[in-house]
């Protein structure tokens, strides 16, 4: 009975002591509430009735009275923290709550003021940082990355003296960086991507951290020089990609750095004087270098064998002079090689199958020319060898391994190839433009969708139809096509013929667009303004566009068929096959063509050069990278547009690669860059109708007449097409588009287009920019038979033009600058020409509503 009662008292003392130490204003009690409330599932692998220094994730000092580690990293706490829990650990060194679903923070959690390592990453929490961050003094490691945190980051960041790592990438955070984080000189690395920040780096930046190793500002919105950079002595790993961050490329390298990401920004330079300045570094230290999407000039790098660590290289999209390709037979370790777009010419050097470690392979969009090397020894994963002047056959070891591959690409090119084992989906995306060896000749043009089932079938079907479409060719030929005497004809089916050479040299071109009757290409010479001593024939062009091939055509319209090609000497062309028929002869076209070479403004489409060959008038113009203005508006899917409407006469990347065609989705979000395409044409109308002798009427603006150049300036093309053609232009092509059509057009004593007439054409481009929709057969609100014209000219005698403003663009700018635009648009589309302002006018109008651009 002694022992029962002793036994008794036993568990109730030790249930007393349990009790108390559960007792408000302990670490025990602070640490079981915040398991409880946060979620009842993350509580289940605790014994409450255990000391809490023994729980998972906990650790206390010496003593076993206060928490000092608390690490609950992935235990699916969800909410928010509640007050008077883990905030009342007064003592806690180390917090980690990352990867949990946290939403907010307790007010009082900003007095841990012992705190050394605070990790919230991967959350999500939102709403601004307070600058009740100041009170954690004695912090050496802060990450919040991976949140919705939003607003400025506080200047309070001053009070963090101890702070080496900051971690607050992939967040909202706005603004600039505040120059608080200046005074944290023990920072060894500094994580900031993936935010909105903008404004330039705080002066002073590089001198202000002698310790620092890895700085990441990528992804933001940041610009100005860096010059302050360079100043940064013990950096390693250094990321500003995805910024609009400009200066010298010298500004940025040093010695010792392992990675360096530079890339999608605004540097300029030439790369070999980097390395002569600084040849005393040792650059076998870099393991990363990435400088693409640039303004970088001159050379690639003189030598790179001295980069014998290098694994990933990517100088894309830059403006390098044309040179052959670089000497990389010593970079035995490079697994990544990108040099897509750097004026590559000559060879492929057969020396790279020496790169073994090497996965990825980008050489697309240079000049590169002769045959594909084996790539023998290279287990390449990702290869594009496009749109380049490549030829012969693609060799066995490389095509054997392309169903191992992730990703391939070899349009555009020469090349030569048996696609019996090729799928029709494959054949579409990445063979598009090659010539087939094979008996049976596949056709990428005909297999528009995906093959499923039943492929023998539709292969059958593909076939049948494909015959059909030649029978038919030969029945409309047989009986007649109009004009006669022409060398040209528009077919209306889709369907691609087989090359056919006869003759001297007599040939159909593939994309059955138009005939030519050219008995010696290499005497018929191509006219290059800039290089007059440049000996082209029209054999070259031949060659630059494998024979006119459909792989190669970029746009169908009713003044003829654009195609893409590169000319000897790495020349970027769109050649314009003028087959409407002219009335003027051989002399008389080559003179206007000489004159409209010679027009130049920097918002006009220059005419590069000319070839009048057979009955045929080919303009040669400047190749536009960034597409044209309808496809980027209206998302227009890329290739070849319908020759039902000539207002799709455009010329673009069929394969979107980098940069190219950016979409609306990018670009075209900023009123800031829609007002500086609308800006741009009407300076280039201004100077056709007002600075050329005789005034130039254009006939034909309209938003696919309007490019965007490398630089991304808008570009007028096709101005003083209509002349070459003389009498002889059809009036459908001379009384404009459906939707740009201007209403003197329609009155039976209209004689001829005027300047006023181009006005108006542009007033409906203006009102697309504002809008963001078509001249006809949009969804106009309130109205549906209405134009895009009487839709907005609607609104505006109403005063309700804000109604109109695209809702993309609404919020990038100030809507009294739109609704203006949508005024200027009103008087240019008014219904008698003399009451449209001149395009004089037009431009000082624009330039009174141009947005400031923030400093």
């Amino acid at each position: 009975m002694g022992l029962g009662v002793f036994g008794s008292v036993l568990v109730l003392t030790l249930l007393f002591k349990h009790l108390a130490s559960q007792q408000p204003n302990t670490d025990e009690f602070f640490v079981s509430e915040f398991l409880k409330k946060m979620d009842s599932t993350s509580s289940q692998p605790y014994n409450f009735s255990d000391s809490v220094c023994s729980w998972q994730g906990v650790l206390c000092d010496a003593n076993k009275e206060h928490v000092v580690n608390l690490t609950l990293s992935g235990m699916q706490l969800s909410g928010t923290i509640p007050d008077n829990t883990i905030g009342k650990l007064t003592k806690l060194e180390f917090l980690d709550l990352s990867h949990n679903k946290i939403t907010d923070l307790p007010s009082d959690f900003w007095s841990l003021s012992s705190l050394k390592n605070l990790n919230l990453s991967s959350n999500q929490i939102s709403g601004s940082l307070t600058n009740n961050i100041g009170n954690f003094g004695l912090l050496e490691s802060f990450d919040l990355s991976s949140n919705n945190f939003s607003e400025e980051i506080p200047e309070a960041f001053s009070s963090l003296l101890s702070l080496r790592i900051l971690k607050l990438d992939h967040n909202r955070f706005a603004y600039n960086i505040p120059s608080g984080i200046l005074k944290c000189q023990s920072l060894v690395s500094i994580d900031l991507s993936s935010n909105q920040l903008n404004g330039t780096l705080p002066e002073g930046f590089g001198a202000a951290f002698p310790k620092l190793r890895i700085l990441n500002l990528s992804g933001n919105n940041m610009h100005g020089r860096v010059s302050d950079i360079s100043r940064l002595k013990s950096i390693v790993n250094l990321n500003m990609s995805g910024n609009s961050f400009e200066g010298s490329i010298m500004s940025v390298f040093q010695g010792w750095l392992e990675v360096l990401d530079l890339s999608r920004n605004k540097f300029h330079g030439h790369i070999p004087q980097v390395q002569y300045n600084f040849s005393s570094y040792n650059w076998s230290h870099l393991v990363y270098l990435d400088l693409s999407e640039n303004q970088l000039s001159g050379e690639i790098f003189q030598n790179l064998n001295e980069f014998l660590n290098l694994k990933h290289l990517n100088l894309a999209h830059n403006r390098f002079t044309i040179q052959k390709f670089p000497q990389i037979e010593m970079l035995l370790g490079l697994q990544y090689l990108n040099l897509s777009k750097t004026s590559l010419v000559g060879q492929i050097p057969s020396e790279i199958s020496q790169l073994s470690n090497l996965n990825a392979l980008d050489l697309s969009m240079n000049h590169l020319s002769g045959k594909v090397p084996s790539l023998r020894d290279i287990h390449l994963k990702v290869l594009d060898l496009s749109n380049n002047n490549l030829s012969g056959p693609i060799p066995q070891p490389v095509l054997k391994r392309l169903p191992r591959m992730e990703k391939y690409n070899f349009s555009y090119n020469n090349l030569t190839f048996c696609a019996s084992e090729i799928k029709p989906d494959i054949m579409q995306t990445a063979f598009i433009g090659a010539l087939n060896s094979c008996p049976i000749a596949v056709n990428p043009r005909l297999f528009k969708r995906r093959v499923t089932g039943h492929k023998g079938m539709k292969l059958a079907l593909v076939l049948t139809f494909s015959m059909l479409c030649v029978f038919a060719g030969v029945l409309f030929v047989a009986f007649g096509c109009r004009k006669k005497t022409r060398m040209w004809e528009v077919k209306q089916g889709s369907c691609k013929e087989e090359q056919n050479i006869s003759g001297p040299f007599s040939f159909q071109t593939d994309s059955t667009t138009w005939v030519a009757d050219v008995k010696q290409a290499t005497s018929v010479p191509v006219v290059i303004f800039e290089k007059p001593l440049l000996n082209i024939t029209f054999a070259d062009l031949l060659s630059a566009t494998s024979n006119f091939d459909r792989g190669t055509l970029l746009a169908e319209g009713k003044f003829g068929p654009v195609y893409r090609g590169f000319l000897p000497g790495g020349i970027h062309v769109a050649v314009k096959v003028l087959v409407v028929g002219s009335t003027l002869t051989d002399e008389e076209a080559a003179r206007e063509l000489e004159f409209l070479g010679r027009i130049k403004h920097p918002n006009l489409v220059p005419l590069t050069g000319y070839c009048v060959a057979g009955d045929q008038r080919i303009a040669i113009y400047d190749y536009m990278e960034n597409g044209n203005l309808q496809n980027l508006l209206y998302d227009l899917p890329l290739g070849v547009q319908s020759t039902d409407d000539w207002s799709t006469d455009t010329w673009e990347e069929a394969d979107n690669n980098g940069i190219q065609n950016a979409g609306s989705e990018g670009l075209l979000t900023s009123w800031r860059f829609r007002h500086k395409i609308a800006l741009g044409t009407a300076r280039a109308l201004a100077f056709l109708h007002h600075g050329c002798s005789p005034p130039i009427i254009h006939r034909a603006v309209k938003a696919s007449s309007v490019y965007l150049d490398y630089d991304l300036e808008p570009r007028l093309s096709d101005f003083g097409l209509a002349k070459i053609f003389g009498s002889g232009l059809d009036d459908e092509i001379a009384r404009g588009s459906p939707g740009y059509v201007p209403p003197e057009f329609c009155e039976p004593e209209f004689d001829t287009p005027t300047p006023k007439s181009d006005v108006y054409c542009f007033g409906v481009v203006l009102f697309e920019l504002v809008t963001g929709k078509k001249p006809v057969g949009d969804d106009y609100p309130d109205d549906k038979d209405a134009t895009l014209v009487s839709w907005v000219r609607g609104l505006v005698r109403k005063n309700q033009a804000l109604r109109a403003i695209d809702p993309k663009i609404r919020d990038t700018g100030p809507d009294e600058q739109m609704e203006e635009a949508l005024k200027i648009g009103y008087l240019c589309t008014a219904e008698l020409p003399f009451k449209r302002p001149s395009t004089q006018q037009i431009v000082g109008l624009l330039k009174d509503i141009e947005p400031v651009v923030a400093s």
